[in-house]
Formats: structure tokens, sequence, C-alpha cells
């Protein structure tokens, strides 16, 4: 198969990630090079995409990038080899960052890269009112982008009996519209899929014993019960991104373009959330990246010159990432010595003096920070916001990110403002300094080139005392 889908839904819930693994197996299992990518900004759906075709996938989102940005994302994708490619929606198609106007929706995306949309319909437990559902979703296709629709968890009875009153109203529409939409097939439901979810999300694909066996019947049933004849076809109508869309956005990088560090980041059960593209750039800047754990090494990699600490799940590991003193002891003996960091949500939580996990018992950390993390019970400060900093390496800079975390802790610093779009509500937040950012927001380094330009200094000049 070759081409490029976007799979979306009316809400969360509804089958797109198993549905998207599924059809990845099949695309690569026909020879294809295919890329994955998730709309918004959610790190665990695509590790599902790395499970099952082995290779990173990336985030493609509106609030953090601009239209250009974004089809520069996957232009570049297509021009390393990738022929096809599947893009995973996220909550209901429509929805995005606030109120009704579609922004940052997997709507927004199919519409900015020109990709043709698949509709996955969960119509377990529901009867005809299906036609009404999908036909209002139509009406809102203002782009005429949906092409085809599945419906999932349907008995095979079932389908036998709706599938002609569903494609006769799919032809008044499709004529309506002079743009084919097409009902592409019915998929049981199994009880061999099951997938389930923690405050977080989804579980850890690590986390899932079976989790192949689950893509394998998801992919079986993807074969047997929908017209893969037909979804190629759509695939094939994407937009062709040029080549003249890829650019270096390096510009005020080249005094140091020549001259490479190395950054150790944390990879393992409790830091695992990055964002694809700022790993991506962080090398396009000459920054090595090396992995490490927190869990299991007993020190950073010796060649280190500097620390990212991504988010994850480091609550749940509370206990044996306390029991690894010599790895807190190292981290703690890097920062304090001037190596430069970056520490976000879960990695800022291991550099404070104190982690409470899920029981509430307290486990001794980095002591980097002072004070201690707890579980609120409840999302705090969720969702998309601007940080503007006052101090350090982020000062006068505006970084796009992004929060989702049920901890919160007693010292969350207030070197910047994070802002949230649509409400415009507003909290200090962050530690900062010459050399460091730490803090609960999940930053989109793309969004601000000027903080790698700055953060890669850093780096270079405690490079060049190391050495000395």
């Amino acid at each position: 198969m070759t081409g490029r889908i976007l799979i979306a839904a009316p809400k969360s819930g509804s089958g797109k990630t198993i549905l998207t693994c599924g059809l990845l197996k099949l695309i690569k299992d026909s020879g294809s090079a295919v890329m994955s990518y998730k709309c918004g900004p959610d790190y665990i759906d695509p590790m599902f995409h790395r499970k099952v075709i082995g290779i990173p996938g990336s985030n493609l989102d509106s609030f953090f990038s601009d239209a250009e940005k974004i089809r520069r994302i996957v232009a570049e994708h297509i021009s390393e080899g990738y022929d096809a490619a599947v893009i995973e929606g996220v909550m209901g198609i429509y929805d995005g960052i606030a109120g009704a106007s579609g922004k940052g929706s997997c709507y927004d995306i199919a519409r900015i890269t020109g990709t043709p949309v698949v509709l996955v319909i969960d119509v377990k437990g529901m009867g005809p009112t299906m036609l009404s559902v999908i036909k209002g979703i139509l009406s809102d296709d203002t782009s005429h982008l949906i092409h085809g629709i599945v419906l999932n968890r349907i008995t095979p009875h079932y389908y036998k009996e709706i599938s002609p009153l569903m494609k006769e109203m799919l032809d008044e529409i499709s004529a309506q519209r002079g743009i084919s939409v097409s009902l592409l097939g019915g998929i049981p439901h199994s009880d061999e899929i099951r997938l389930s979810s923690r405050h977080l999300g989804l579980i850890m694909p690590d986390e899932i014993d079976d989790l192949k066996e689950q893509v394998d019947t998801s992919a079986r049933l993807l074969s047997d019960h929908m017209d893969l004849g037909l979804l190629e076809d759509i695939m094939g109508q994407a937009e062709v991104l040029q080549d003249d869309w890829i650019c270096n956005d390096i510009q005020d990088n080249k005094k140091y373009d020549d001259q490479t560090v190395t950054i150790v980041t944390a990879r393992d059960e409790a830091f695992c959330f990055y964002y694809e593209e700022n790993l991506r750039m962080l090398e396009k800047y000459g920054i090595k990246v090396v992995e490490f754990s927190p869990l299991h090494d007993e020190a950073l990699p010796a060649d280190a010159d500097g620390i990212l600490l991504g988010g994850g799940y480091p609550e749940l590991f509370a206990e044996e990432l306390s029991w690894n003193s010599s790895m807190r002891q190292s981290v703690h003996n890097a920062i304090t010595s001037g190596m430069p960091s970056l520490a976000e949500c879960g990695g800022f939580m291991y550099l404070l003096d104190k982690l409470e996990d899920k029981e509430g018992k307290q486990y001794s950390m980095s002591h980097i920070v002072p004070g201690s993390s707890h579980n609120t019970g409840k999302l705090g400060r969720f969702g998309y916001i601007t940080l503007t900093g006052s101090a350090g390496i982020i000062e006068g800079l505006s970084i796009r990110g992004h929060e989702f975390h049920y901890y919160d802790s007693s010292n969350n610093g207030s070197d910047a403002l994070a802002v949230k779009p649509g409400s415009g509500r507003s909290w200090e937040c962050v530690h900062a300094g010459d050399d460091h950012v730490w803090g609960f927001p999940h930053l989109y380094y793309p969004s601000c080139p000027e903080l790698i330009i700055r953060f890669k200094k850093a780096m270079l000049e405690y490079k060049a005392r190391k050495e000395i």
C-alpha cells in the first residue's frame, strides 16, 4: 500500500489505536515503508505504533506548529523514503483546543496535510441511529475530507442488514458532494482485543504481554472484513507534499553547527514521554542523543554534556528509583557541578527531594529542587499552554507546551508564566537558570528554536570546562 490516510472517530474509545496498529501491520507486511503519526500532544499512542512498525512515530499538532511546519514534517519523512503513512486522530474528529473553532483537531491536521479521512464508528449497542450520526458528521465535513466509513464492533449479521441502507445513504451524499464516500467494512467485536487505561491514558505497550497477538488479531479482522483495495485507492488521493517545503529550521546556529555535544536522555519504564520532533531537532543542531536508565544504570554515561529527563510514570517506580542511590547521586553531582539539564513533568519530579507513590509513601529522589511531589487525585492545569520565560536561558522566550499530570509539587517555580489558549488562565511555573529548565510543562522545542540554541551554548561551555 502507498499513500496517506487519517483514522478519525466521533469520540475517544472508538478503537482508533488498535485499528491503526492493525493497519500499520498490514501495510508493513505488504512490503511498504510506512510512517505513523499521532494528532495532538499524546505520547503513548506513538509508542504502540513504534512497537508495531519498529520506528518512532511523530506528533502532528496545529497548536505546537503552524501549517507550513506540519506539512514540512510529513514531507521530510516522505523524502526519507517512506511511501505510506497512517495518522491516528485524537478525541472526536472536530474536537479542538477550545470551543467550536476546530483548531488543533484531527480534522484540522487532515485539512493542513491534504490527507483523506477514514471515519471509525463504534456501533456496539447502536441501531439505525448510526446512520444519523454519520450523516451529521458528514454534514460538517466542509472540506470534503472524509472518504471512507468503518463500522467497528458490529456483528456480521447486523452488518449485512444495515450495510444496504448505509450504502444507499452514502451514495446520496456522494452525489451531492461530487466526491465518493464509501463504506469500507464492518469489524466484528473480538474478546482478544482489550487495551486498558490508567490515569494518563492507555497503559504502556511494554506492559501488555500479548500486544503482538492483539495487533495480529486486529490486522486479521481488517483483512477479512474491510475492502483494502478501496482503502488503498483512498490513500492514493492524499495531496502530494512538495520537496520544496522541506527546509532547515536551523537559522542562527551556524556558530555552533560544527561542534557536537552529547545529551543523555532518560529512557526506561519510568521515563519514556518524548516528542520525536524534539529529539530530531536536538540531533539536527549537532546534539547527540544517548539514552540511559535512572532505574537500571548505576551512573550517567561518562560522555554526558547535558541531561534530558522526560516525563513518564516515576510514581509507579518510586521505590526502585529511590533504591538506585548511585544513579540519584550521579545525577545530583552532575547538575550541581553545572551540567546543563532539562526536566519535564516526571523528570522534574525526579529532581525533587521526595516523591510520593500511589499509596502515599514518600521516597528520596535527587535533592536538586527543594520540595516534594504528591498525587492530587485529579488532572492539574491540564491542556495546552504558551510559556513565557522571565529568567535564565528562557528569559524573553515564548514556547508552546502541554501539561497533563495528576501529581503536583510543593515548589513548582516562578521563572515563567504559563497561559492557556482561549481562556487566558495563567500561572507561574518552572525553575530556570543559565544552564537549566525544570518544571511540569512538556515543551515542544520546534516552537522556539532559540531555546535549543541557548541550551547547546550552555552545553558547549560546560564541555569546555570539563575538558580543562
